[in-house]
């Protein structure tokens, strides 16, 4: 038997598909609104964070 016949035999099993869905819609519609909001030069600062060293540890 295919995993996805178990799938198909479990009640409520669609709600996982759309809630998982709705999270990442959510979640990508909010870090849109906050990168095109957010200051440049905080995302000049973010950007240039990989390259930073000046904070090395010995």
């Amino acid at each position: 038997m295919k995993f996805i016949n178990y799938l198909e035999s479990t009640t409520g099993v669609s709600i996982y598909g759309l809630g998982s869905f709705m999270l990442f819609f959510t979640f990508f519609v909010f870090m849109a609104i906050w990168v095109f909001k957010a200051d440049k030069r905080l995302i000049t600062h973010l950007s240039e964070i990989p390259f930073d060293h000046s904070d090395s540890k010995s």
